[in-house]
């Protein structure tokens, strides 16, 4: 049996095949008005690569940026919204927060780009009480089909509803769900007790607001996926990549797409931690920089982190969806370098994307991109990208830049390259710099990871500018998302909101939290039945979300033993000082710590991709490895005559001297003057100072 991981870029499609001949790697360019189109073509291509029929297929993990880019261009659906009378402004209030507190011109994403128009968030009437979920008043049925029929008037297919208190009581709105699927059958209907079942009624109604924003069409693409991927023979059973690192069916990502936001990141981060413990390396630095983005993320003890709820922010809207902390910036392969109207050097974040891409493309593109400045520098060899499959046009590169940069700013070419290089890094090691350093964390304890088809080039001038202990390249750093989508379990998640105060819980309110739990529990159970996973292969983890009485937003803790007892209370709260410590730096020991939800992950433990060992080095691993010899300019200015490898015949223990460059067909390795590599046991690259 065979798995393939596609992970689906802004300029291209990286895939991965594993089974019982080996691993291999393909990619092809995406086709970004329909994303199937490369994945199928891609999964054909790879499986004549491999040898493999395509009927033997077992799995497809497929990482995705279709929700993420609907948010990005704001062209979702055009959502109607049922809410409790009183309360229909919230999503344009948000929590009242500046995005910049001392400007005087900024933007509101939530009042400027808003998921639902305010014509058409319709007010209901009905009540939930709290704190126990008691009815108050009655849900008016007869004003959810009058807005049903202002909704079908609009042409609105997509509708959200959120009601207050819905998490301690959804009667009301699974109750209004039934009357708008009668009165609209064929409407996409998001409820916030299933999207974002916990308190915080602006947080909530913002989440199931995006699930119904972004719904139609990623259930769309996704049904399109499974039929074209079984129209053409393949019977494997679809898998994505969920943005807490786990993977969901296909049904569950089209009921609830606000957990595949950030799909396309995180198995970056996945493959990055597969290859760090291969290295015995639990602190890095991860770098993913492709030809559109660069994601940004870090991992401490051999575990990535999960965002803080306050941190969950797609598009400037909030989401309550767990989330592999990460930060994405407009840095990549096909970032535009351009001057601005007051004579500023910018580079990105527009991006030439796959189409027209880079000058060097010879597609139509003119703009001078981070690519071009490579090939002008002679780091990236016009006749050898991709192994061949793409040559380009350096003359292309040099016009752009010479035209649009250089020129106007009085600079050589070669200047003008350097430069762009300079910014486009810069910006990055900001973002880094933000992720590690600002959180109390000393980047000379971790290394650098940097991958995606562009990440190598960058990897030691990174490392450089924030002064990480060394750097670590990937087997094949293009596919090394990819790789992450085979190196992952089938996840749900569950959760609630059961505020107790956990200094002074007493047996009843220990009860109600293990009710909670085992009502998670249940429903993880139910939908592992239901994707046919074995007793056997199941794990549930409870974790705890706890903060400070008063305190806006809470940490997570794992609960060990899976219940809350008298017994293990105490280590809870002391857990929870220790990570209140580890985040913010300090803890009130002697402050009201309450438990605020409950959230159960039920997985099930599936094969991860196993790397194989490579062949120990021979003394003649360099002169076989030797290709050819061009001059490459370097970061500091200087020129070299500078070999190139083909990296795969390097075996375990072989160093190479800067100044190099290791060639392999995703992507390509510069190693300056004063650098050594050295090859790892699985392949991995080990640089550090000479």
């Amino acid at each position: 049996m065979a798995r393939i991981g596609v992970d689906v870029g802004g300029t291209n499609t990286d895939l991965v095949l594993e089974c019982d001949k080996g691993i291999f790697f393909h990619k092809v360019p995406s086709t970004t008005k329909d994303q199937s189109i490369a994945v199928v073509e891609g999964v054909l291509q790879i499986c004549d690569i491999a040898g493999v029929a395509k009927e033997s297929v077992d799995v497809i993990a497929h990482g995705t940026t279709v929700a993420t880019n609907i948010t990005i261009e704001h062209n979702g659906a055009e959502v109607g919204m049922l809410t409790t009378r009183g309360f229909r402004d919230i999503l344009h209030i948000g929590r009242h927060k500046r995005p910049h507190n001392f400007s005087l011109h900024f933007d509101v994403p939530w009042q400027s780009h808003p998921l639902v128009k305010r014509r058409n968030r319709i007010a209901i009437t009905e009540r939930i009480l709290p704190p126990t979920g008691e009815v108050e008043v009655e849900l008016a049925e007869a004003e959810v089909r009058e807005a049903c029929a202002l909704f079908r008037r609009r042409g609105l297919r997509s509708i959200c509803i959120g009601f207050m208190f819905s998490f301690l009581n959804s009667r009301h709105e699974r109750r209004a769900r039934e009357i708008v699927l009668e009165e609209i059958p064929d409407a996409y209907v998001s409820i916030s007790s299933e999207v974002a079942n916990v308190i915080r009624e602006y947080e909530r109604f913002s989440t199931v607001a995006m699930n119904a924003f972004v719904g139609p069409k990623s259930a769309l693409y996704l049904r399109n996926l499974e039929r074209k991927v079984s129209e053409a023979g393949i019977a494997a059973k679809l898998r994505v990549i969920q943005s807490n690192g786990g993977i969901a069916t296909i049904d569950g990502c089209v009921k609830k797409p606000v957990g595949i936001l950030m799909s396309g990141p995180a198995g970056g981060v996945l493959g990055a931690l597969a290859e760090a413990r291969l290295a015995g390396i639990d602190n890095i630095l991860t770098i993913d920089i492709g030809g559109t983005s660069a994601d940004i993320s870090m991992v401490t003890g051999g575990r990535f982190r999960i965002k803080n709820a306050r941190d969950t922010v797609v598009s400037g809207h909030a989401v309550m969806a767990p989330m592999i902390d990460l930060e994405t910036i407009g840095a990549g392969g096909g970032s535009i370098a351009f001057i601005d109207t007051a004579g500023g050097f910018n580079v990105g974040p527009r991006s030439a994307g796959s189409e027209p891409g880079p000058a060097c493309y010879g597609r139509g593109g003119t703009e001078p991109t981070v690519t071009d400045a490579q090939v002008v520098l002679g780091r990236m060899d016009a006749d050898k990208f991709l192994g061949g499959d793409l040559p380009l046009d350096p003359a292309l590169s040099e016009k752009a830049i010479r035209e649009k940069i250089a020129e106007p700013l009085g600079l050589s070419v070669v200047e003008a390259a350097l430069g762009i290089i300079r910014v486009v890094n810069n910006n990055m090691a900001l973002t880094i710099r933000a992720n590690s350093v600002a959180r109390g964390y000393d980047p000379r304890d971790f290394s650098l990871m940097p991958f995606g088809g562009a990440g190598p080039f960058h990897g030691v001038a990174l490392a450089e500018l924030v002064a990480a202990r060394d750097v670590i390249v990937p087997v094949s750093p293009g596919i090394t998302a990819a790789m992450g989508l085979l190196g992952t379990d089938l996840q749900y998640e569950h959760t609630r909101s059961v505020i107790t105060p956990l200094f002074t819980a007493d047996q009843p309110a220990l009860d109600r939290v293990n009710a909670v739990i085992d009502e998670l529990s249940a429903a993880g159970r139910h939908e592992l039945d239901n994707d046919g996973v074995a007793p056997e292969s199941r794990v549930f983890e409870v974790v705890a979300e706890v903060r400070y009485h008063g305190q806006g937003f809470e940490l997570r803790v794992p609960v060990i033993e899976g219940r809350l007892t008298r017994a293990n209370k105490s280590a809870v709260i002391a857990a929870f000082h220790a990570m209140h410590v580890a985040d913010y730096g300090y803890a009130f020991d002697d402050s009201l710590v309450e438990l605020y939800n409950i959230r159960v992950i039920a997985t099930a433990r599936v094969p991860h991709l196993a790397l194989p060992l490579v062949a120990p080095g021979q003394p003649d691993d360099l002169d076989r490895a030797r290709l050819y010899e061009r001059p490459t300019v370097f970061d500091d200015g200087s020129t070299h005559m500078t070999p190139r490898y083909d990296r795969r015949k390097l075996g375990i223990g072989t160093r190479v001297s800067g100044p190099a460059i290791l060639v392999q067909h995703d992507s390509t390795t510069l190693l300056p003057p004063g650098y050594t590599a050295e090859t790892l046991a699985h392949g991995s690259l080990k640089i550090t100072r000479a």
